[in-house]
This record gives structure tokens, C-alpha cells and sequence, in this order.
């Protein structure tokens, strides 16, 4: 597992390095995701937001398939200025018409040119989907599967922290104290496996408990021409309900609470390039998970004590090589895998189910900005299917 590691590793660093040696362009790269345009802002009141409409077709061979229509998600940003140094930001969405959600919600303080202080609801800065996770801002009707399997977006806890940027040194940075995942429920029982991972223990700021703190934190580097490096980072205890009210003098209770959390090391390395009408970007998860034996052992299911993850896609902009065409035309195509049973506990057996190959292909249209049309295609293979499972998708996606 570790040369395996090392080999892609190698093999990211090497394209970084053929990126860095053949691009031309003279300008640094720093991203912006619709929260961070809105404070840039110079209202009093700002007002934004995006929505996403898909149809996914299914083709199953000797069998109809029903297609899923869906208003994927409809979302109101508000920002509020106070004053030069104080703002306040919200998200507010609306999930498959009859769910709603509050996604951000934190006040911002300004304390110098390089350094804001921020509290509240806040995205948990893990790789890239997680903060640009607006629908024109990525290839493809659905996000990335790795950003739904190993950092599960949209990934938002309570917390507090500092974040800035330094553009003398084309340096962005962000760290957090925040709660961490709900690993066990009084009611539901344990919330984390080995098919969905973390994505059930996601808190998101409805009546979240703590019983240990986490810290997160992310640097982006953007001084190399056309390329944006980012280093990820989340490290931390699950929260189990069984400290709810915890003698501390009763060992035999603590070693069962104990048994009910896990803790969670884990590490993203993400890279963006962009020169003329060509895109690439890759990302890398690794999350390793201590005592998830233990945890499986007591609660009876089959949490992975290490999962991995990655992609690498690339993009190009037909239409840069017309003039007098509006928008952008994206053709694109994107490799995934992951393996939620990376590795597993003396005693347990990886399960094939869980070691996964995705391709996408399609194409995006870029009417204009903050508009997009999107269509393509995903071929999904576990280790232990015969074929590849084969889906249409196509959609509208809006940001403002």
C-alpha cells in the first residue's frame, strides 16, 4: 500500500513539474468561490446564489431503467457588511424541492491586511469540490465521486479559526477548530461505514454535540505560472453520544463510549492549471482511521481503517479557437478511484464492493458567465462487478 502511495505520488509531482516547465503564462492563479466574491464586495447587502437542475438515466442491459428528474439544490447567499472590517455570511438551500438546509452561516473579521478571524457554520476546507462546489465551477452534472465518498460535500461543521491571504507571497490559508462527525447516535446507532464512510456523520450545524474538538486547516499556493498547489488537512475524534452524561469513575461505561469513536487523520493534496483554453486539475485523498476495528467490532459494521481516493481530469475551451463566439465549450474527461476498504483490521476482509473505477465524459456550454449547460456520461466499475454500470446525465447549472 505505502509503494503504491509513493508510485502516484510520483507520478502527481512529475506532472506538476511538465506543467510547470511548459507553461507560458505570466499571471498567478487564485481562485474564488461565490462566498469569497461576495465579501470582496464592496455592498452593504449582497445578494447571490446558484441552483442546479439534473436528469440522470440509468442503462441497466435487459432491464428499463426509469430516469430521476430533480431540482438538484436552489440556493440564497446573503452577505451583510457592517463595516469595513465586519461581515456576515449565509447560505441558504433548498435540496430536491422539499429540503432546506443552512450550508454557511459566519461572522467575518477583518484584523489585518493578512489575517480575518471567522466563527460560525463554516465549509471545512478539504480539497477542492468542498469551497468551489458551485455548479458552473466544475466539469460534469454531478461533483466528483471521491468528494462524495471520502470528503463528503458539502462538508460544514461549527467552528472558529483564522484565514488570509498573503499576495506578496501567493499564499492563501485557512484553520479551524471545529466540532467533528457524529460517529454514534443514541437513536441511529453508529453512523459511519463501509459504503458511505463520513457522509452520515456530517453534523451540519442542526443541534450538533461535541465531545472532542477537531482542527482542519488548508494552504494554497499560487505563485507558480498558471498553477494553483493546495495542501488539505483534518484531524480529530468522532463524537459519540455515549459521553452524554458519562460517569468518570465508571471504567467499564468509558471503554464502551470509547469504542464508539474512531479518529480521523486525514490528508488532501489538490492541483489546478490553466493555460489558454486547456484546464487540468487532480486531487488526492488519504484518510486514515484509527480503531476502526474496534468501532466495527461494537457497532457491527464495516468502517475501512484506511480509505483512498483520487482523480485526474482535464478540459478544453473549443471555442478559444474561434473568434467572435460568446461562452465557453468544455469538452472534458475525468478518471476517478477510490477504495473505501484501503485498508481494513487484522481480523476483517476487504470488500471488492468498495474498490471503485469512474469515468466521465461529456461536455459543458458556458452561454455566458454564471450560466452553464452540461451533458455527459459516467461508466462506474467496482473490483467485484463484471461491467461497468453506465449513466446519462444532463442538467443546468446557475450562479449569480
Amino acid at each position: 500500500m505505502v509503494q503504491k502511495m509513493r508510485k502516484l505520488l510520483f507520478v502527481f509531482s512529475l506532472l506538476i513539474t511538465s506543467l510547470t516547465i511548459y507553461a507560458q503564462a505570466n499571471d498567478t492563479t487564485l481562485y474564488q468561490n461565490l462566498a469569497g466574491s461576495m465579501m470582496a464586495a464592496n455592498n452593504k447587502l449582497t445578494i447571490g446564489g446558484y441552483a442546479q437542475i439534473d436528469y440522470n438515466q440509468p442503462f441497466t442491459a435487459g432491464q428499463h431503467s426509469l430516469g430521476k428528474l430533480d431540482v438538484h439544490r436552489m440556493v440564497l447567499m446573503v452577505g451583510y457588511k457592517f463595516n469595513e472590517r465586519t461581515q456576515f455570511i449565509t447560505e441558504l438551500e433548498f435540496e430536491h424541492v422539499q429540503e432546506v438546509y443552512v450550508e454557511q452561516a459566519f461572522l467575518n473579521y477583518k484584523i489585518n491586511r493578512f489575517m480575518d478571524f471567522r466563527a460560525g457554520l463554516m465549509l471545512v476546507p478539504m480539497g477542492i469540490i468542498n469551497e468551489y462546489h458551485e455548479p458552473t465551477t466544475f466539469n460534469g452534472v454531478e461533483r466528483p465521486v471521491i468528494d462524495e465518498k471520502i470528503s463528503p460535500t458539502t462538508w460544514r461543521e461549527i467552528g472558529f479559526g483564522i484565514t488570509g491571504n498573503i499576495p506578496s507571497a501567493s499564499f492563501k490559508y485557512q484553520a479551524y477548530v471545529m466540532n467533528g462527525f457524529n460517529g454514534y447516535d443514541a437513536d441511529k446507532g453508529a453512523l459511519l461505514s463501509g459504503a458511505k464512510g463520513f457522509r452520515s456523520g456530517r453534523q451540519k450545524g442542526a443541534e450538533s454535540y461535541m465531545s472532542s474538538p477537531n482542527f482542519t486547516a488548508r494552504a494554497e499556493y499560487y505563485g507558480l505560472r498558471s498553477i494553483n498547489l493546495g495542501l488539505s488537512g483534518y484531524f480529530g475524534n468522532t463524537q459519540s453520544y455515549l459521553f452524554n452524561g458519562l460517569d468518570k469513575n465508571d471504567a467499564a461505561a468509558n471503554a464502551q463510549a470509547d469504542s464508539s469513536v474512531v479518529t480521523l487523520a486525514m490528508l488532501g493534496v489538490d492541483a489546478r492549471y490553466s493555460y489558454k483554453g486547456l484546464q487540468m486539475k487532480g486531487q488526492f485523498y488519504y484518510a486514515n482511521v484509527a480503531h476502526a476495528e474496534r468501532f466495527n467490532q461494537f457497532t457491527g459494521t464495516d468502517l475501512g481503517s484506511a480509505l483512498m481516493g483520487y482523480y485526474a481530469e482535464a478540459s478544453y475551451n473549443v471555442f478559444r479557437s474561434f473568434s467572435g463566439l460568446e461562452g465557453e465549450l468544455l469538452p472534458f474527461v475525468r478518471f476517478e478511484q477510490y477504495n473505501m476498504h484501503q485498508k481494513v483490521g487484522v481480523a476483517e476482509v476487504a470488500n471488492k464492493a468498495f474498490h471503485v473505477n469512474v469515468i466521465v465524459a461529456g461536455i459543458g456550454w458556458k452561454i455566458t458567465q454564471g450560466a452553464m449547460l452540461k451533458a455527459d456520461v459516467q461508466w462506474l466499475k467496482s473490483k467485484s462487478a463484471a461491467d461497468y454500470a453506465k449513466t446519462f446525465n444532463a442538467g443546468v447549472g446557475i450562479m449569480f
